[in-house]
């Protein structure tokens, strides 16, 4: 594999072939295959260890299984097994030669709806499931608008069990046209589909493509994954660095602020300002732990230096002043999904967080309710309860520093938190300015 000195690593020397790290979902409707699919990549990349196949084995032998049910490396919890579905997001990490990644599996049950949220919230892929003997179903649907929803710009189309229908072509033709057809009559969509056939029992197109399909001359699933784009690290973005820690040693004139750059790239030199305050100064250094950087990027945690003392404390953005940053503002529209199962309440407040900042905030408008089986936008009949994803107008105590989630996605999220409880009773995604 070649190998290269990359700018910007502090002189690291790294696999040029290494496209750093992938988190992707599976989602679809109950029994697509969902757990089984990840169990076969775990599998087949040689991921397991000895000592779980082992137990793997044992427990399919006294279920009578004939063959390893992979699907019980992610059903973790008691009532999982018990039920043979998976009710929780499980997340499991595995690597090939060129990537890493990082998968959630989500429920297919639509009374988990915020589970897949929570998986689907910080995916750069979605490999939807469908079932080759059901074809389409309401909660492939579902699932496909959530994950566009929440800005997962490419659908995988795994069109699975194809081994229960023969591995005929036809088949797995009509399930892509039929989905292709639905996803036409949503031209806002920015999202790429890409399908493919495949049987996670037997391996087939998983990782390996088998011989079963000869008429597909596509990619297999990994080769998919692998040559994927990471959809959140955006290094030709406009600078988003929130600002975690203020770092002032006692007995020492040295001040530093610490975060994780969000989007863009950092350079020593650059002129920034940081908001919602707007005071402005240049960079004078920029460090990764112990080592000295001319320039940081998207995804890297740094200390900045600054050449002038100013007012910046932690919740603060630091962005570049010829980038146009966006303005401090106290109201916003966003779209939510409701996690807890005390209602939404208009007449009481929350705590909105934002990147590192936490502010109060109230709704002061339910503009509508997803009806999650029409998959249409609705006028609210009731109260928001738990699963339901509503469009909503909030107002915040202090001015926030926020993108569209469209254009930035880790800028452009929230949570809500209940001040009494401590819970985080939504996820939130900011539409526009109010």
């Amino acid at each position: 594999m070649k190998r290269e000195l990359i700018p910007g690593l502090g002189g690291a020397v790294v696999d040029a072939e290494d496209r750093g790290v992938l988190r992707f979902l599976t989602c679809g409707s109950v029994d697509d295959g969902k757990s089984t699919l990840i169990g076969r990549l775990l599998y087949d990349t040689k991921t397991l260890l000895s000592d779980t196949i082992a137990t793997l084995e044992k427990t399919s032998a006294r279920r009578g299984l004939s063959a390893l049910d992979l699907s019980l490396l992610t059903d973790g919890l008691v009532a999982e097994r018990e039920q043979g579905i998976t009710i929780d997001v499980a997340y499991r990490y595995f690597a090939t030669a060129k990537r890493k990644f990082i998968i959630a599996d989500s429920p297919g049950h639509e009374q988990y709806t915020r589970n897949m949220v929570t998986a689907a919230s910080t995916a750069d892929v979605a490999i939807v499931l469908v079932d080759a003997r059901k074809g389409i179903l309401p909660q492939t649907k579902r699932h496909a608008t959530i994950a566009t929803l929440l800005g997962i710009p490419q659908l995988i189309l795994a069109v699975n069990k194809m081994d229960l229908v023969g591995y005929e072509q036809a088949t797995f033709d009509a399930i892509t046209a039929s989905f292709r057809d639905w996803v036409a009559q949503h031209p806002d969509w920015n999202v790429a589909v890409q399908p493919i056939p495949m049987s996670a029992l037997d391996g087939a197109m998983v990782v390996e493509r088998g011989e079963r399909m000869p008429w597909y001359a596509g990619s297999t699933l990994i080769e998919l994954l692998e040559e994927a784009p990471d959809a959140q690290l955006e290094p030709q973005a406009p600078l988003r660095l929130p600002v975690q820690w203020v770092c002032r040693p006692s007995q020492s004139d040295f001040r530093g602020y610490a975060g994780r750059i969000e989007a863009g790239t950092l350079r020593v030199g650059d002129r920034v300002v940081a908001l919602p305050g707007g005071a402005t100064s240049q960079v004078v250094r920029i460090a990764l732990g112990e080592v000295e950087l001319p320039q940081a990027v998207a995804g890297q945690s740094v200390m900045v230096s600054l050449a002038d003392e100013r007012d910046i404390s932690r919740g603060d953005m630091l962005a570049r002043v010829d980038e146009a940053p966006p303005a401090p503002r106290r109201e916003f529209e966003a779209t939510l999904c409701w996690l807890s199962q005390a209602p939404l309440s208009t007449a009481r407040s929350y705590v909105l967080q934002h990147t590192t900042r936490s502010v109060k905030t109230r709704f002061a408008e339910i503009s509508s309710v997803l009806d999650i089986h029409a998959l249409a936008w609705a006028t609210p009949q009731g109260e928001v309860r738990l699963n339901d994803i509503a469009r909503v107008r909030l107002k915040t105590q202090q001015p926030l520093v926020a993108d569209a989630y469209r254009g930035h996605r880790d800028t452009g999220s929230f949570i809500i938190v209940d001040e009494a409880t401590n819970d985080t009773v939504a996820a939130g995604m900011i539409e526009a300015a109010g």
